[in-house]
């Protein structure tokens, strides 16, 4: 069950949230326990136990760790936190992945294990991680009720596609929390945003890179140049709109019943630089890989052989992390070389204009090598766009994609920017200096989330596509 669906929206999500508000506020956490244990029971009742197991092993050694003082024996604890959550995450992603690359070197094991991989296990493994590891630093107290932990770790509502929340994020949260009437229209319309984003607007770039880049070598040597360079700005355009509006949904729903989860993307395609660029992309995920990996390792205070291994470390990492297959790690090493450059080498004194264009285009050749798991297309597809091993320059495959999608391109595009948030607080400002300008911001406001949750809608009526399997979470 996937949230741009309407099976989710109507037959889930709109129950839950009646139940939640009806009961009294001593019940509701379990009220969401109950559903977002039934929410991961959905895609394969016995991957609930795994999420159990990681939750009880992260309950029982951080309550060691905080009742322990023996510094030796905390360590202890957090390495069998380590091997616990890790070894399972281990097992459950990597191990087809090993055993692939095993048996293509050396002929063993003789059968692929065939496991398929629990839904959102690198998100609630991070976070049981990161929880253990807060406690062990003294940064938060260990949660003394298993059941609260698990709702933690279970929280149906970012379980797809993050962001990942920190236990110091929602503690208060979870035993004291209050929704006004402002938190559920912020939430409600956040997350008609994240809907209408992901239906419309992600599903029709998905649409338009999968008619020009199709599977197989062959199919891709007979796409254009210009085909390929197309096919690749919507690949562009849809991760980020697909992506970023999980995390509004997530962050809609969160609000809705008192949850402050913090923001996951700010305009990542306005970035300056590379190093700009993951300042702003998948917050939460480069920020755990900082405090938890980057800085125990010395982080930036170090000679420079030992930031450039640090570097290196978090990013194979960040590669690993986003799927088992060798196309994340390169996509991994790749932002590891231009970051690498950008802090050693260029001076960036270049005007805005170029900088912005210089880091568009490392984005959108990044999302190629991620995008292609089979190695023989990603090098097709490498190739095709420098004008080797294709079939034209500029096909009637490119010509007529372009030209169909040409003004739903350029409002995508706009989508990726703040514009339309200038826009509001333009209306905002506007509305108190004029009566008429706040009776408009007003109505503007109260129809919005309507019309998108009605745009969404038929979006999904009209189109059953979803490119979302491409993140192997």
């Amino acid at each position: 069950m996937v949230f741009s669906s309407l099976l989710f929206v109507f037959a889930f999500l709109v129950p839950q949230l009646i139940i939640y508000h009806l009961v009294d506020k001593k019940q509701q956490n379990k009220v969401l326990l109950i559903f977002s244990l039934i929410f991961y029971a959905w895609g394969g009742p016995r991957y609930v136990i795994l999420l159990l197991a990681d939750t009880f092993f992260s309950w029982f050694f951080a309550l060691r760790i905080q009742h322990t003082r023996n510094k030796a024996r905390k360590k202890l604890y957090l390495i069998g936190e380590c091997i616990c959550v890790l070894g399972l995450l281990f097992i459950f992603k990597y191990t087809v992945f090993f055993a692939t690359n095993l048996h293509a070197l050396f002929g063993i094991p003789k059968t692929i294990p065939n496991i398929v991989l629990p839904i959102g296990i690198s998100f609630y493994t991070f976070q049981l991680l990161s929880y253990v590891i807060d406690v062990y630093r003294g940064q938060v107290k260990a949660q003394p009720l298993y059941w609260k932990l698990l709702l933690y770790s279970s929280l149906f509502h970012q379980c797809i596609a993050g962001p990942i929340v920190r236990y110091e994020t929602v503690a208060k949260d979870i035993d004291h929390r209050r929704v006004s009437s402002t938190d559920l229209y912020y939430g409600v319309r956040r997350f008609c945003v994240g809907l209408a984003k992901k239906a419309v607007l992600a599903n029709g770039c998905a649409s338009a890179a999968d008619a020009l880049l199709p599977a197989g070598v062959d199919a891709l040597k007979g796409v254009s140049t210009v085909g390929l360079w197309l096919g690749m700005i919507f690949y562009t355009l849809q991760i980020y709109l697909d992506f970023s509006a999980y995390s509004d949904m997530a962050i809609g729903m969160g609000r809705m019943i008192g949850f402050h989860y913090l923001e996951n993307f700010n305009y990542p395609y306005m970035a300056s630089s590379v190093q700009d660029f993951w300042r702003r992309w998948h917050i939460s995920l480069s920020s755990f890989f900082r405090d938890y990996v980057y800085i125990p390792l010395g982080g930036s205070r170090c000679e420079t052989w030992k930031i450039v291994r640090n570097m290196a470390v978090v990013w194979f990492l960040t590669g690993m992390w986003h799927g088992a297959s060798w196309n994340y790690i390169l996509w991994g090493l790749y932002y590891l070389g231009f970051l690498l450059l950008e802090r050693f080498v260029f001076k960036m004194e270049w005007k805005p204009v170029w900088k912005h264009l210089y880091t568009l285009f490392i984005i959108c050749i990044g999302w190629t090598i991620f995008r292609f798991e089979n190695l023989g297309e990603l090098v097709t597809v490498l190739l095709g766009m420098v004008h080797i091993g294709n079939a034209s320059f500029l096909g009637l495959d490119a010509s007529t994609v372009f030209t169909s999608n040409i003004f739903f391109m350029i409002f995508a595009m706009i989508a990726c920017t703040d514009i339309g948030k200038l826009l509001r607080k333009i209306g905002y400002v506007l509305g108190q200096r004029n009566t008429i300008c706040l009776h408009l911001f007003a109505v503007t406001e109260m129809i919005t989330p309507l019309f998108l949750l009605i745009l969404a809608v038929l979006a999904l009526i009209g189109n059953s596509y979803n490119p979302f399997l491409y993140f192997q979470f």
